[in-house]
């Protein structure tokens, strides 16, 4: 018994010389995403701020592929010692149905969530072809003329995919998936009138809505958008549950010390809770949010079982 107590007195002494000491070489934090998209973009408002209070250099590296498994895997499978981080969306928790018993690692004991500063929502929007003004008109519209409408993702499972089947399954609908190789060509077809709507995250979306060439029909959101007041929320649409959004959560490899944990947790609360922050989350479409571990651990179990539900529903497999 007492070399048992002597054993975990060592070990949580190792911990916290380890947490006072860390970091002392750089950070690896992946983005299982292509540069410049809105993942990168939040990854890197948290990145560069925390180098500043940290003291030591965060090195941001893309790895996209197979729908965010990739860069997650690299993680996943590093040593548990906060040297390496992947920032993973709604996408991670949509894997692990649609990838199920494929993944080569597990969604959730692989990882521990430990922040999430920021969501956004998504915008449901069709383009300036499409005769519905609002989501009741385009709603009616796909009920008097099923089969007829086509929406554009980024890819199979993607989170433009499964929540459009979300609303599918909310209004009793059938809007045929048409699906992309990325955000780019989905938005080129989008815009030449090839496809009737997308519902996907702000930043492809803000400059085509500003200048006219594609309408914005609903924000899935409890509230309205910031930078489109014009645009009613999902509750004012009549679809209180389309309540869909993009987030940005923080994993380490499943075992990091929770005092390196603690650590890294509270640089990003510091840093997200900035009008500095708010201001760029703001102009980015999504909001700063803050959530810690225990609360980011329950919110993955839920968003887990939500889009399992949908994806076993609407019958989705992987490509």
């Amino acid at each position: 018994m007492k070399k048992t107590l002597v054993l975990a007195a060592l070990a949580l002494a190792g911990s916290l010389a380890q947490a006072q000491s860390f970091p002392n070489k750089p950070i690896l934090w992946v983005v299982p995403y292509t540069g410049g998209g809105i993942t990168d973009n939040v990854t890197r408002m948290v990145t560069q701020k925390m180098q500043a209070s940290l003291g030591q250099t965060i090195v941001v590296e893309n790895k996209p592929g197979a729908n965010s498994i990739i860069g997650a895997d690299l993680v996943a499978k590093a040593p548990p010692d906060g040297y390496s981080i992947v920032t993973v969306i709604a996408a991670h928790a949509a894997n692990a149905t649609l990838y199920q018993g494929k993944l080569p690692f597990d969604a959730v004991k692989s990882f521990v969530p430990f922040s999430l500063p920021a969501i956004a929502p998504l915008i449901m929007t069709v383009n300036n072809n499409f005769p519905a003004k609002d989501a009741k008109e385009l709603i009616a519209y796909a009920k008097a003329n099923p089969n007829k409408l086509n929406y554009a993702s980024s890819g199979n499972g993607s989170l433009q995919h499964v929540s459009t089947e979300l609303l599918n399954q909310m209004a009793g609908i059938q809007i045929t998936h048409v699906p992309y190789k990325g955000t780019g060509p989905a938005m080129t077809d989008l815009l030449g009138g090839n496809v009737d709507m997308t519902i996907t995250t702000p930043p492809p979306l803000m400059g085509h809505i500003a200048a006219g060439k594609l309408r914005p029909l609903v924000v899935t959101s409890k509230s309205r958008l910031e930078s489109l007041k014009d645009v009613p929320s999902a509750p004012e649409a009549g679809y209180p549950d389309l309540d869909v959004s993009s987030w940005f959560a923080m994993y380490a490899p499943a075992g990091t010390p929770k005092p390196v944990i603690d650590k890294l947790t509270t640089e990003i609360e510091k840093i997200m809770k900035t009008d500095a922050f708010r201001k760029k989350a703001e102009e980015l479409g999504a909001e700063a949010k803050y959530m810690n571990p225990q609360q980011l651990d329950q919110y993955q179990k839920a968003e887990l079982q939500r889009w399992g539900k949908v994806i076993k529903s609407a019958n989705i497999h992987a490509e």
